[in-house]
């Protein structure tokens, strides 16, 4: 169960039945400066709190705060300049995919926000129901879902499209903190069908330049890695383009006395979180055939 409540300016998101966690809305993408506050406001809303959940900002990587806490990740490239990263950042394969996708005909650029992107972006996520070895949350949402998900956090987002033959074949969403200290990768998704021309590292390369004009020193492509899972193909990809592994406080605050019990006994958690790393790895390689399978008899069958 969700909502969403607005406690001193600030949209926020109360997750969960039993145990209620509370977080910003832009958790990820937006800081609290003033925290206290906002913690009144939270234990005096009318809502049962049970946790406030919180990530400190880049670059402070060091606990600054008295909460109990617990490490989280980002993947983080400092960003210099653009000629910086892709002359000594990036690896060798990563610089040549950026290359393929220019000679292939791939047009990146800023575009603003509306009914003609908002439409692109909806063509991208519903041309294939899994990726990655698993259903795309995504898929099959009508334009108008989309339209309003995609509008979140306008005054602080910058959207990059990649084109081929004019027709929208991908895009990222770039999300900046108040202080321009960092910008967070919302979402990132290519058609599985333009692969051939690498428009997500296209992508990432423009990402990079948006930052460096822009003199944003953090470029954030969401976690480098998820829960026990350490490696992936994904964090291959991440790394490949430059970014590293930075972990950061995350803090969990808690505003009722059940919430202190929960996070003691790490309730707060997922349940994946408690799988152990061998056997969560056999259930996604059978997760990921299964989808395949599946994906395959569909495209066999129309």
């Amino acid at each position: 169960m969700k909502s969403l409540t607005k406690i001193c300016g600030r949209d926020i998101r109360v997750e969960g039945r039993l145990i209620r966690i509370a977080r910003l809305e832009a958790d990820k993408y937006h800081f609290i400066a003033d925290l206290e506050p906002l913690l009144e406001g939270l234990r005096k809303c009318g809502t049962r709190i049970d946790l406030f959940t919180f990530m400190q900002k880049l670059p402070d990587t060091t606990p600054k705060f008295k909460y109990p806490m617990e490490w989280d990740n980002l993947a983080v490239l400092a960003i210099t300049s653009y000629d910086d990263w892709f002359s000594k950042t990036i690896k060798f394969k990563a610089r040549n995919k950026v290359r393929q996708a220019e000679k292939k005909g791939v047009v990146i650029r800023e575009v603003p926000f509306g009914d003609e992107l908002a439409r692109g972006i909806w063509e991208v996520y519903n041309e294939c129901p899994v990726r990655q070895g698993a259903p795309f949350r995504h898929y099959g949402e009508d334009i108008e879902t989309v339209h309003k998900m995609s509008a979140t956090f306008l005054e602080s987002s910058i959207f990059i499209g990649a084109y081929f033959e004019g027709k929208l074949i991908g895009f990222v969403k770039l999300v900046f903190d108040e202080t321009r200290t960092q910008a967070n990768m919302m979402h990132i998704v290519s058609m599985v069908s333009h692969k051939d021309k690498a428009p997500t590292n296209a992508l990432v390369a423009q990402a990079v330049r948006s930052c460096a004009d822009r003199g944003i020193p953090n470029l954030v492509y969401s976690n480098f890695a998820y829960g026990k899972k350490q490696t992936s193909s994904l964090s291959d990809f991440k790394e490949r383009n430059g970014f590293q592994r930075i972990d950061v406080p995350r803090y969990y605050v808690p505003l009722t006395s059940f919430g202190s019990v929960v996070f003691r006994f790490g309730l707060h958690r997922r349940l994946v979180e408690f799988v152990p790393e061998t056997m969560a790895a056999r259930l996604r390689g059978f997760r990921k055939a299964w989808y395949n399978r599946r994906l395959h008899s569909a495209a066999e069958s129309s």
